[in-house]
């Protein structure tokens, strides 16, 4: 799908962070952009702001139609909608609260989940278009803590790692239809969630990085996303974008 002007598109957690800066990319590049988030954010050129809760059926469903109302049925979906949960799985106090683990898979997982499968199916009754007849691309968001999962992070790894594990899975099955599905597994990047990792935490890992040294920044994702979505060789593959950082322990 190399040229995105006029297609629709929608970017949950498109308030801030990631979401944000991937959902002023696809408008620049000519797309029509619903950006969704719990708090809907400020009014940016070009960028639908619905409000939608990606853990509520009800509330994915409502966002859905209201961009298609808008837009038209989106060809281009990127989950960004996620938050933090440190927590170790057994600490000072016992074993993990499950109510807190569950929330942070509802959101991360489950969400996702609701989301790419609700556009998907809308995807696959449209017309294909393009040489290859394409439907759509969807862009999900896993992390490197799938692979090198940090002390304390048993709910993010989880549900980070089912992402990764499923991108693969999701491919296969939508092949048949023309939709692909891809993900990317960010490092360390200045998002509003970056905000809770300590300083000291911060200096570790980026002296480990390769290069470069530093944190990503959001426009740095939205790059990588945009490239995905416009090669259609692209399919089925999870992408870390990390300065080639290897996480510690801890």
């Amino acid at each position: 799908m190399r040229d995105l002007s006029g297609i629709s598109a929608l970017v949950t957690g498109g308030a801030s962070g990631l979401g944000l800066a991937t959902a002023r990319a696809l408008a620049e590049a000519g797309a029509r952009v619903a950006a969704l988030d719990l708090n809907v954010g400020t009014s940016e050129p070009g960028i639908l702001q619905l409000a939608c809760d990606v853990a509520d059926d009800a509330s994915v469903i409502a966002a859905l139609d209201a961009a298609e109302r808008a837009h038209g049925s989106a060809r281009i979906v990127v989950n960004c909608a996620g938050i933090a949960g440190s927590m170790r799985l057994v600490g000072r106090d016992g074993p993990v609260e499950m109510a807190r683990f569950e929330r942070v898979i509802r959101v991360n997982l489950l969400g996702t989940v609701s989301v790419m499968t609700k556009a998907a199916a809308r995807m696959m009754t449209l017309d294909p278009i393009g040489p290859d007849g394409e439907r759509g691309v969807i862009v999900n968001t896993a992390s490197i803590t799938a692979y090198e999962g940090q002390i304390g992070q048993g709910a993010y790894v989880a549900s980070k790692g089912a992402i990764a594990a499923m991108t693969i899975q999701a491919a296969r099955e939508f092949a048949a239809r023309g939709v692909r599905v891809l993900a990317i597994a960010p490092g360390l990047f200045h998002t509003p969630m970056a905000a809770e990792v300590p300083p000291e935490v911060v200096d570790a890992i980026t002296s480990d990085a390769i290069f470069p040294r530093r944190f990503g920044e959001p426009e740095d994702f939205a790059d990588l996303c945009l490239s995905m979505i416009r090669n259609p060789m692209l399919n089925g593959e999870v992408i870390r974008l990390d300065a080639g950082v290897r996480l510690r322990a801890r």
